[in-house]
């Protein structure tokens, strides 16, 4: 590592991570051992690439999880479509199983480097990308400071700075402007985000608005559709989408006070981590509800009050099942959810008071009426009884979600004009051809 401009403390960063590569062999073990990571695809989070480098420009697209790897599809469709093939990079199992459906042609899918000197160079040895581009947050010290000393541009997308991580950021200056002063571009989702980057230091910040208002809506099977469509048939039915600890008992409490007012009634849940459904299923049946579960092959049939859909990539399908979506992480003290792909689909919107993680979405939902905030679970229950009674109501309220994340667009657009001068260099430089 070069030491010009390193202040100390990124230097004892790099070399602490240097010195501690056994305890993140340790880590990367234990984690696998909790299924969290990928036994066979382990090699990957040490930088040991799964396949050859294809021929031609690169870019690398990372995002650290479901929903910042996501938001990039678009901007990956784009740059397959200008002739690049593109590395999109993630650190969890859940997010490479959906990729591994929804990347284009021209696209493919590793496991990021833990962020150790050696691991990053061995990634970048082998995958030699002429561009790379981080969504949100995902600012890791060793890694950036690898990219900018091989001269590959580093762009920020789609990025987050809440107000309390700005405070956070400003404890160590230094570290910051050393760190952000090696970011090529930073495209903000709002304007306070984009003078929070500049404050510390970010040379070329752009508000570029929010990538995941032109994401489109996840896919669903056709077949897998009709199926559990016709095995629900005309029952009151909803979804508690993305739930945390604590969220599935609500929505349990939910069905038991509503379902003598709504006969019939189905309560759908899909547990943000699909390992939990054993769980969850143990709960609400404890508590006198008959259970079904998806993994295990079961039906919302008729005698099932409660369903727990713990699978993978399958919230397409039962947003589109529901007209009435409680958005989950958001009673539990996470942060939120995304609420565009049940907005975009035409549900009606629930959710908690706790959406840091997108509040200028619920902020843009909320000034369209197009959502309803509910404060705790008995709330939660009032408002399932009036939507679930009211269709009209139900109705008007999905529309305006709908009207207000399509009237929030164009971010990707925005975001490929900014990536076009860099696009520019490449060609000149030789280095790709189209």
């Amino acid at each position: 590592m070069r030491h010009e401009g390193v202040p100390a403390l990124l230097r004892a960063y790099h070399y602490g991570l240097i010195a501690g590569e056994p305890a993140l062999a340790g880590l990367l073990a234990w984690r696998r051992r909790r299924g969290k990571e990928d036994p066979v695809r382990l090699p990957e989070r040490t930088g040991r690439p799964g396949r050859p480098r294809p021929a031609g420009p690169l870019v690398w697209a990372h995002g650290a999880s479901i929903g910042e790897a996501l938001s990039l599809l678009g901007l990956v469709e784009r740059l397959t479509g200008r002739g690049f093939t593109v590395l999109v990079t993630s650190g969890t199992r859940t997010s490479a199983e959906l990729l591994a459906r929804r990347l284009p042609r021209g696209a493919l899918h590793q496991f990021a480097p833990l962020d150790a000197p050696r691991y990053v160079a061995r990634f970048l040895d082998h995958w030699r990308p002429d561009l790379a581009l981080v969504a949100e947050s995902e600012l890791w010290p060793n890694t950036i400071l690898a990219l900018h000393a091989r001269g590959v541009p580093l762009i920020l997308v789609n990025g987050r700075m809440s107000e309390r991580s700005a405070r956070g950021w400003a404890r160590t200056p230094a570290v910051a402007r050393a760190i952000l002063s090696r970011v090529a571009l930073c495209l903000a989702q709002s304007q306070e985000e984009a003078e929070r980057f500049a404050r510390l230091g970010a040379p070329r910040v752009v508000a570029g608005g929010n990538l995941k208002f032109d994401a489109g809506p996840p896919p669903a099977d056709p077949e897998q559709l009709r199926q559990v469509a016709g095995v629900i048939g005309d029952r009151p039915v909803w979804l508690a989408a993305s739930t945390h600890p604590g969220e599935e008992a609500a929505a349990t409490a939910a069905h038991k006070a509503l379902a003598r007012r709504h006969p019939g009634l189905l309560t759908i849940v899909v547990p943000r981590h699909p390992e939990r459904g054993p769980l969850v299923a143990a709960d609400a049946t404890a508590a006198g509800l008959r259970v079904g579960r998806r993994s295990a092959g079961g039906q919302p049939h008729d005698k099932v009050d409660l369903y727990v859909a713990d699978t993978v990539g399958e919230l397409g399908l039962f947003y589109r099942l529901c007209p009435l979506v409680f958005v989950g992480g958001s009673l539990a003290r996470h942060g939120g959810q995304n609420p565009i792909e049940p907005a975009r689909l035409g549900a009606a919107i629930l959710y908690g008071p706790h959406v840091r993680n997108f509040a200028p979405v619920y902020a843009a939902l909320a000034r369209a009426g197009g959502a309803r905030a509910v404060r705790d679970g008995q709330e939660l229950t009032a408002a399932l009884d009036e939507f679930l009674g009211d269709a009209a109501g139900r109705q008007a309220l999905a529309r305006a979600g709908h009207e207000a994340i399509a009237s929030a667009g164009g971010a990707t657009d925005r975001a490929m004009a900014a990536l076009e001068p860099f696009i520019c260099q490449l060609k000149i430089a030789g280095r790709f051809a189209s």
